[in-house]
């Protein structure tokens, strides 16, 4: 099933140069970043890499869900974090590449937590990112 866009709230619009091995920016100029393979996976190592750059964007974008559920159920999320690990490997024995992600949520002003594990729960409802991968890939979520 594909989830359609009610109204575009925000484009953003970035372009690749070279591939892993290269360069991306945004035509803002707010982000311009060498991109290179880990050394993990052959490369230098000596730049970012799009694992990384989708798991500052899921960890940003599920953090903002989660204020945005905290402040629905009147829970206090000060001091909260989230962690996104991004995990790339083989998929279908080789014939591709995927991706799996485990969000590590800290919510240390929670101390109920069954409280805790519903608001990430709800969060993961809100979360664009979370709505993009559903389905798609395997996603982890933890309460730290």
């Amino acid at each position: 099933m594909t989830i359609a866009v009610e109204k575009v709230l925000y484009t953003a619009k970035a372009t690749a140069h070279g591939g892993r091995d290269g360069k991306v920016a945004t035509d803002d100029g707010k982000l311009d970043v060498v991109v290179a393979p880990p050394a993990e996976m052959g490369g230098t190592g000596k730049g970012t890499n799009p694992e990384q750059l989708f798991a500052a964007g899921y960890a940003a974008c599920f953090h903002s869900a989660l204020k945005v559920v905290a402040r629905r159920e009147r829970q206090d999320v000060e001091g909260s974090t989230v962690t996104a690990e991004v995990g790339i490997g083989a998929i279908n024995g080789g014939a591709g590449y995927g991706l799996e992600v485990a969000l590590v949520v800290s919510l240390p002003g929670i101390e109920d937590r069954a409280v805790a594990e519903d608001l990430v729960a709800k969060a993961h409802q809100v979360c664009p990112y979370s709505n993009a991968t559903r389905g798609n890939i395997k996603v982890d979520l933890q309460v730290a």
